[in-house]
């Protein structure tokens, strides 16, 4: 009984070995034909983006300098140089057709290389290799020019078409620093952290109803890309102090940081807010 175990681990443990190998190179050989049978489907549809991302992957090498599939290296020279061109060709096009409908949309967008911005608040950038843009922190699953201006359009509705006086703004925020300085027992112009300040200022904007029954369709919705573009025109209006004479302060940092727009309409990291009474 001994001895027929002995045969039959040691079968088992021979065949691994003598099967490992053949197996490690059957499954490089299925790789190298999925790799060849998704450059067929890409050039199928004509897919320049794809097939431009897929040439590039080092499997395309592997398949070059492997003597039984030696045939397929002129092929991917010229897919490559085909993709290469169209890739360029459309990327310019891309740019003009975007700015073009942004103008019609009465929206100056500025591109640089994949970045691109839409007044103040508003920026982006394109992944042609996962066709997406990104649209201040949210994802478009498209490059299509078309849909990256209507989402543009839909950002612009939601930071700059809503009703904004300068004045009430200013005093809605120092109404919350002041509520938060008397919960922590601090003074009057001491710097609170801005994350602690957000988070405050956008309970202090619920409605009584909400905050009784913390339902999340009263929810009253307060991002952080419209509390900086509602500081934006605060520095671009003619109000420059609360209505009881106090100054807003903003310190950079990166502590507790929130990316604000600043007097310059520049993007910067802010860690603290405070008042202060004109003197």
């Amino acid at each position: 009984m001994t001895d027929q175990i002995t045969l039959l681990d040691n079968a088992q443990e021979i065949l691994k070995q003598i099967v490992q190998p053949f197996q490690r190179e059957l499954n490089q050989n299925q790789k190298k034909a999925d790799f060849i049978k998704q450059c067929i489907r890409l050039a199928g549809r004509d897919d320049f983006l794809g097939l431009d991302e897929h040439l590039k992957l080092k499997i395309a090498s592997d398949i070059v300098d492997d003597d039984t599939l030696g045939r397929c290296a002129e092929v991917f020279d010229g897919l490559r140089s085909y993709a290469s061109e169209k890739v360029e060709r459309y990327r310019l096009e891309f740019m003009d057709d975007l700015t073009a409908l942004g103008r019609e949309a009465g929206l100056e967008i500025t591109i640089d290389s994949n970045r691109f911005s839409v007044l103040k608040g508003i920026n982006g950038q394109f992944d042609f290799k996962n066709r997406t843009t990104t649209i201040n922190k949210k994802v478009l699953k498209s490059i299509d020019p078309r849909r990256i201006v209507t989402a543009i359009q839909q950002h612009k509705r939601l930071l700059y078409d809503r009703p904004y006086d300068p004045q009430k703004f200013i005093d809605g925020i120092f109404g919350t620093y002041k509520g938060h300085i008397h919960r922590i027992s601090g003074r009057m112009g001491d710097n609170v952290p801005v994350q602690d300040f957000y988070i405050a200022h956008v309970m202090a904007l619920q409605s009584k109803p909400f905050l009784m029954n913390m339902d999340k369709a009263r929810f009253k919705g307060y991002t952080v890309d419209e509390f900086s573009v509602d500081l934006w025109h605060y520095y671009q209006s003619h109000v420059s102090a609360t209505s009881d004479g106090y100054l807003l302060e903003l310190t950079g940092g990166r502590n507790s940081a929130l990316w604000l727009l600043d007097s310059n309409g520049e993007m910067k990291q802010m860690s603290s807010i405070a008042f202060s009474k004109a003197s």
